[in-house]
């Protein structure tokens, strides 16, 4: 994953003036130690911040030092003030965690407090509205705190990619996808820049492409990619001209960010005046951290950015797209599971799953639009997209999203794709949400969530839930249980 922020861990520990100063430092030394049997690096700041001055001192040695994300660390009761205006000065995410006791048998000069002293840390950080991370139970033993910044790594990694991120898009929504609106103001509240564009400057830039030497590289990798028992490899030439054509785009264009994704239109003026469908290359580039959404999904491309950041790995972008056939239920997931058929549904999209979250992918064409644009003949510039089963295992289904009313919202949902074929086309699964039939009456239709949603290969509900709440986002939805019944749940039902 190319396109993701390297994360540079730092840890400063606090002490009130009226406790021992060693206690902190001790127990400092412990978090960092269980933090390298862990296999995290982390900076050790070597002043220990009792004041106002200590504290511009301490953020002085992990600037220099490169920290990215920084652990605050109460080794005991701390400082309110001072250990808060740390996180007030650090510009990347701040994580703020507290000692527990170590031993019954050293309660008078060993006892730290840092249980109290998390009291005030985060009344003072109220105060000053400063956001900070604050884990569930934010106080533990040093190896507790070493599992607390494990956890803490991917969303601060979530976090600076936003920070420096830019969405490219081309073309407005396509007619009759007003869902996917995306009111500007809440990605910059985000940290976000925006770039939009027309689909004439799209093509202009890719007809200056024609000829390009590095096409037969890339096209080379794309054939490889795909293996021998291609029938539509023909397109491969113009596909690999439009990859170039995008990323060459971002390195000309991304300005003062490092980060970027795209929001495209892909249909319906896109094949007949490029030739090909875009969903392969758009899976290509979303495997490396790059994600292509579809039909100017702005809001999907940010979803699916969030999810590389957070896993590391390749996500896709799906409509939450039809119902499981009652048979098809009755015969192959019923008996082997515990899923009422509410609880599934299929995932598709034309083709833009990247190829290792497939269980077999191949190339394709698309078939909806070649009902309209190829009815008679057989597949032309409807070819390009990525076809296969969606590979079972663990989901978690999200989206983050600005409303027509400009506020953030968001949910998450985990679940799975179950290991039954689809026997139908695109990149699709049958996938299992607990609960999903009332999720999805009262979280996506209530609250008019667009057919969008972002996937990532792995139960990543709680990180994302610390970054959105980190985000400000108020309004975070999940897939509720049982007996906990939504706003709009009709308790009679």
């Amino acid at each position: 994953m190319s396109n993701i922020p390297e994360i540079k861990l730092g840890i400063v520990s606090v002490s009130r003036d009226c406790f021992p100063i060693t206690l902190s430092e001790k127990r400092r030394a412990a978090v960092v130690a269980a933090c390298q049997a862990k296999g995290i690096e982390i900076f050790e700041a070597p002043t220990c911040v009792e004041s106002e001055n200590d504290m511009l001192v301490a953020s002085a040695e992990i600037n220099e030092a490169g920290v990215n994300a920084l652990v605050v660390f109460l080794g005991n009761f701390g400082p309110e003030s001072a250990e808060t205006m740390l996180a007030q000065y650090f510009p990347g995410p701040t994580m703020f965690v507290a000692a527990a006791e170590e031993t019954g048998e050293d309660l008078i000069d060993g006892r730290g407090d840092a249980y109290c002293g998390m009291l005030n840390c985060s009344y003072n950080l109220a105060l000053r509205s400063i956001p900070a991370i604050i884990p569930e139970y934010p106080v533990g033993t040093a190896e507790d705190i070493a599992d607390m910044i494990a956890e803490f790594i991917p969303v601060a990694r979530a976090y600076n990619g936003l920070q420096d991120l830019k969405i490219f898009t081309f073309g407005p929504r396509p007619q009759d996808f007003m869902a996917c609106n995306a009111p500007i103001q809440p990605l910059f509240d985000l940290g976000v820049e925006i770039q939009e564009n027309s689909e004439l400057d799209l093509l202009v830039a890719f007809h200056k492409h024609e000829g390009d030497p590095r096409i037969e590289e890339v096209a080379k990798d794309m054939a490889a990619e795909l293996g021998s028992d291609n029938p539509y490899a023909g397109i491969i030439p113009k596909l690999a001209q439009y990859e170039l054509t995008l990323l060459d785009w971002a390195e000309e264009n991304k300005g003062s960010r490092e980060y970027f994704c795209f929001a495209n239109k892909c249909w319906p003026a896109f094949q007949t005046e490029f030739g090909f469908v875009p969903c392969y290359v758009n899976s290509r580039l979303t495997s490396r951290g790059i994600p292509v959404s579809c039909e100017v999904d702005i809001y999907g491309a940010l979803s699916e950015y969030i999810g590389a950041c957070i896993t590391g790995d390749a996500v896709t972008l799906l409509d939450i797209n039809n119902s499981v056939p009652k048979d098809m239920y009755e015969a192959e997931i019923a008996p082997n599971t515990d899923y009422e058929l509410k609880d599934t549904f299929m995932g598709f999209h034309c083709g833009n799953t990247p190829i290792c979250k497939l269980t077999k992918g191949k190339m394709s064409f698309q078939r909806i639009m070649k009902r309209s644009l190829e009815p008679d003949s057989e597949p032309n510039i409807t070819r390009g997209t990525l076809e296969g089963d969606i590979a079972p295992g663990k989901i978690t289904f999200y989206r983050l999203q600005g409303n027509a009313r400009g506020e953030l919202h968001a949910y998450i949902a985990q679940g799975e794709v179950l290991p039954v074929a689809t026997r139908s086309f695109g990149g699709i699964g049958v996938f299992a949400i607990p609960e999903m039939g009332r999720f999805y009456r009262h979280v996506l239709v209530q609250k008019n969530y667009p057919h969008h949603g972002a996937v990532a290969f792995d139960h990543v509900g709680k990180a994302l839930f610390t970054l959105f709440s980190y985000l400000g986002v108020e309004d975070i939805a999940f897939n509720q249980p049982k007996g906990m019944l939504y706003k709009t749940e009709n308790p009679f039902a």
